[in-house]
């Protein structure tokens, strides 16, 4: 026998060093491997591919790393089987009356009301009041998606990609009857279908079109909004309207990938909460005007002086920084990427709302969360997980990044000067209308 394997220490030492190797390299490469171990038995997972696509497509570049421990907040589904014959039975016994619209026609696509108008409807007393909510100039499908979208009767997963933005990805770990129930809606406008034409993806010789388990719907964006972010708002926050008899909807931004059966999330997430909306907290801000300032400094948004006039609007209305006063509102910022909603009057005013002030200012849908959801009356019920549960139940990828393209989404493909704020002589330190809201942020030692 060699003289090397003799050494019991040296045996047991090299041993204990493989395995230690193997175990980080696991860690590594899977650091929500060690939640898994307390997690139910989640799905009966459907094994077989949903769709292959050709290699020049690429819908797996670019992912994003998470750097955040996956086991603080760790999720927990009940048994699929059980999940989906309750989330079924509760909408065979649906009972909710829906809302009232306003109709007509204007000069955009959500009629731009005044901030007076805006505010007389975030207190629905009166059931029967017909409440703004977009639709007056059309929203232009064919006959086939139109029936297809209003046959879907359960729950509905929404996602759209305007501009060429981002890739088509297929879900992960869908339960073996989910699709019975579940229906999947890209929207898309036409310079998607061209890239999408270019890859071998689909056909114009149908009127119809399907990747995976996406059913694409073709929009015509001629006279909706020229920024592609703005149209894909509508679907996120009308989807009750395009979808009018779902009873429950999740918003999946096009840059998400869910990995966790949907009805698991909808049952975890929102009818075991008895909440009327799931939705994760930002990972970083806490407050309305942290985000507004994070979004002019990052250039997420050009036109400064209007995010200043927005802001000092809904100071001037309101809005004050979050404080422990708010709870069971966890933090004034979401992460707006994933949203479940149950499809109740409270919920769908609350999307109203939220649109309606979009449509008065920018898609940036962070500025306005707080401020409808407090001044809103009677309050919607919202679950604001943390953002680990996010980590575990979606993968994050870049958008499509393209040479030439401009950074912002406000304009792309063009460079664009930033329209810098005025300064606002009359108010102390510059700071105008929302000199109460920082002294509150940040306390009057601040000054």
């Amino acid at each position: 026998m060699p003289l090397l394997l003799r050494s019991n220490r040296l045996c047991v030492s090299c041993f204990f060093l493989f395995t230690s190797l193997v175990i980080a390299f696991c860690v590594a490469i899977s650091p929500s491997i060690k939640c898994l171990l307390f997690r139910a038995a989640p799905y009966d997972p459907i094994r077989s591919p949903l769709f292959t696509y050709p290699s020049s497509y690429g819908e797996h570049k670019h992912v994003l790393p998470t750097f955040r421990s996956s086991c603080s907040s760790p999720v927990f589904f009940s048994d699929y089987p059980s999940v989906f014959k309750e989330i079924q039975q509760y909408c065979q016994d649906w009972t909710d009356l829906p809302l009232s619209y306003m109709q007509g026609k204007a000069a955009t696509f959500g009629g731009n009301f005044s901030i007076d108008k805006r505010i007389s409807f975030f207190d629905q007393l009166q059931q029967r009041t017909e409440f703004p909510c977009g639709f007056f100039k059309p929203f232009t499908v064919n006959d086939y998606d139109r029936a297809e979208m209003e046959g879907c009767k359960e729950v509905v997963v929404v996602s759209a990609i305007f501009g060429d933005h981002d890739k088509i990805r297929q879900p992960k770990g869908l339960g073996s009857k989910t699709l019975d129930i579940t229906c999947f809606f890209m929207f898309v406008d036409d310079a998607t279908l061209k890239g999408l034409l270019n890859h071998n993806l689909i056909s114009l010789e149908s009127n119809e079109y399907k990747i995976g388990v996406w059913r694409l719907v073709n929009v015509s964006t001629e006279g909706l909004y020229k920024n592609p972010a703005m149209n894909g708002v509508i679907p996120k926050y009308l989807v009750h309207r395009l979808f009018p008899n779902a009873k429950y909807s999740i918003w999946v931004d096009a840059k998400l990938q869910l990995v966790v059966d949907p009805l698991l999330l909808i049952h975890s997430l929102l009818t075991k909460e008895g909440v009327d909306m799931a939705i994760s907290r930002h990972p970083f801000f806490t407050h309305t005007m942290e985000e507004a300032m994070a979004t002019t400094r990052w250039r997420k948004w050009l036109n400064v002086e209007e995010i200043k006039m927005q802001m000092e609007t809904y100071c001037e209305n309101g809005l004050r920084p979050w404080s422990s006063s708010k709870l069971p509102y966890i933090s004034d910022v979401p992460d707006t990427a994933l949203i479940l909603r149950k499809h109740g009057v409270g919920n769908n005013i609350f999307s109203c709302l939220m649109f309606n002030e979009l449509d008065a200012y920018n898609h940036r849908d962070q500025l306005a969360f707080a401020y409808v959801r407090d001044k809103m009356n009677p309050k919607i019920k919202m679950n604001m997980f943390e953002v680990e549960v996010l980590e575990q139940i979606v993968l994050e990828y870049r958008h499509n990044l393209k040479r030439g393209a401009s950074s912002s989404p406000s304009n792309p493909g063009n460079r664009v000067k930033i329209i810098r704020a005025q300064p606002d002589v009359s108010g102390a330190n510059g700071l105008g209308k929302c000199q109460g809201y920082f002294s509150e942020m940040w306390g009057e030692s601040h000054y």
